[in-house]
């Protein structure tokens, strides 16, 4: 009977390709545990082989059809794995990645996926695999913007998100929603990861019109991740810290979306404005301040984030001012102490990091409005000095910094009843009121006091000497300068005006 011997060999057929189609899978999977070490990759760092890892995973051919066999997506994952490992590791599979022109398949790949009602697991992996090469290879970030990546993962965050759209450019903020599943918050932050690859050189960018709106579209969907809870709180602040990264990277007048959302019952609100993307970000950081875990990696995107929206947004200053710097009302403590935002905030101003120093004092001087006198009067004199040599404000001349690109109206900072008591006994330098300190040569004769002073000169000029301390003076330009360089200054020009003065005398005897 042929029809019972055809198909015992069908049969046949099915199980070897089982058989196949599970050694291969067992295959792969002992490739990505021999990817992970860097001295073993030797046999794998071939066009071949990589060009042979790249099929089973899908990135030289795109056929739809296999999709719906487990196994095939099985396989599939084992061998993205075993990319992601090896262009992790290879500097030589990094470059062969862009000169095999893999990252074509790979976005096709994710382009076909996004349309799926389903997508399938490899999403992930393909995703990761993105973000490597993205990171590692500048000429593949410029090829992916190219070609639209941008869009592509637009539309593949929609996806993950699975958003309503109420507007243009709002998206249903569903309170009674369920979180953000554990996989599609994983995929959310691979692709807010690669997004901030291709896009943090736009941020000083005058984008075109129609860059501009995907922009928009896409710090609508953002709102959604800083307002949306994922299943585990480790994963929602993880979202939250990578959505603030694409929003520090994004052109900032396309930001103005976070604020035009209509008010809701319940919304934080400043002068008639939605304020509750801000009032999220505020939250952050002080979540973040809170922390005190890798303060530069963590915190400074957020302090940058809100100091440029402080600039550009007259109502977003005037919220988060509200939160950090309340009028001053208790002067009795040094500005930084204590365990408020504000003090903080000020404590960070004099961090051994140049960074986190400066963003956190760049915050606070633009909540100040760039005034150098409010500026000291909330932080200190000593803890402003930094900042203000930075900017050359050190002769407090000048009410803003030159680089300044912010607008700033000119209503008058009120003073509390209570500062305005003791605002005449505050100190300056330390921004508190001190208690009255006894003088120290009370009851010294004035040969005391002199060979007093002759002692600290000579320990002055001593610590000079061994450069120790090095005398410094504020120039004409407010800018801090070492006193040799002052006195040098000083002489040239009275050389200069002594020179002019006698050509004048000798053209006057001529004359």
């Amino acid at each position: 009977d042929y029809t019972d011997s055809d198909s015992d060999c069908d049969e046949y057929d099915q199980e070897d390709r089982g058989v196949k189609s599970r050694l291969l899978r067992v295959s792969l999977r002992t490739l990505r545990i021999l990817s992970r070490d860097k001295k073993v990759l030797g046999p794998l760092v071939t066009d071949s082989a990589l060009l042979t890892v790249a099929k089973l995973a899908g990135l030289t051919t795109c056929d739809a059809s296999d999709e719906g066999e487990s196994g095939e997506e099985s396989q599939r994952k084992e061998a993205m794995k075993v990319l992601c490992n090896v262009v992790y590791n290879s500097t030589w599979a990094q470059e062969r990645f862009s000169g095999l022109r893999l990252i074509c398949g790979l976005i096709e790949r994710l382009s076909s996926s996004i349309s799926c009602p389903c997508p399938s697991s490899v999403q992930f992996y393909e995703l990761r695999l993105l973000f490597l090469i993205t990171a590692l290879r500048p000429e593949l970030r410029t090829q992916l913007q190219q070609e639209g990546g941008v869009s592509i993962l637009t539309a593949a965050l929609e996806g993950c998100l699975d958003v309503k759209w109420k507007d243009q450019y709002e998206c249903v903020l569903d309170p009674a929603a369920p979180p953000i599943s554990l996989e599609a918050s994983q995929c959310v932050i691979e692709i807010l990861k690669i997004l901030f690859n291709i896009t943090y050189s736009t941020h000083r960018q005058e984008p075109s019109e129609d860059d501009a709106a995907l922009y928009r579209h896409l710090v609508a969907l953002l709102r959604v991740c800083l307002m949306r809870k994922c299943m585990l709180s480790d994963d929602t602040d993880e979202l939250q810290g990578h959505t603030i990264n694409l929003l520090s990277a994004l052109p900032l007048q396309c930001l103005d979306v976070l604020l035009m959302v209509p008010l809701q019952p319940g919304s934080q609100q400043c002068q008639g404005v939605n304020m509750d993307c801000v009032h999220a970000l505020v939250q952050f950081m002080e979540r973040r301040l809170e922390s005190g875990d890798k303060i530069k990696e963590r915190l400074t995107p957020i302090l940058n984030l809100l100091t440029e929206s402080c600039r550009a947004h007259r109502e977003t200053r005037h919220y988060i001012r509200k939160h950090i710097l309340p009028p001053l009302r208790d002067v009795s403590h040094r500005p930084e102490e204590g365990s408020t935002v504000k003090s903080r905030l000020i404590r960070l101003m004099t961090h051994l990091d140049t960074d986190v120093k400066h963003c956190a004092a760049d915050l606070i001087f633009v909540l100040c409005k760039e005034n150098v006198g409010r500026f000291v009067k909330y932080t200190g004199y000593g803890n402003a000095a930094g900042l203000l040599a930075t900017r050359g404000l050190l002769g407090g001349q000048g009410a803003k910094a030159s680089s300044s690109d912010g607008q700033y109206s000119s209503d008058s900072d009120s003073d509390t009843d209570e500062y305005r008591q003791v605002k005449d006994r505050i100190n300056p330098v330390t921004g508190r009121v001190e208690a009255e300190q006894p003088d120290p040569m009370e009851g010294m004769t004035e040969e005391e006091k002199e060979e007093e002073a002759k002692r600290l000169i000579m320990l002055f000029n001593k610590l000079s000497r061994d450069n120790i301390i090095q005398p410094m003076g504020v120039d004409s330009e407010g800018k801090l300068v070492p006193m040799s360089g002052m006195r040098e200054n000083s002489l040239t020009e009275e050389r200069e005006s002594g020179s002019d003065n006698d050509g004048d005398a000798e053209e006057a005897e001529k004359n």
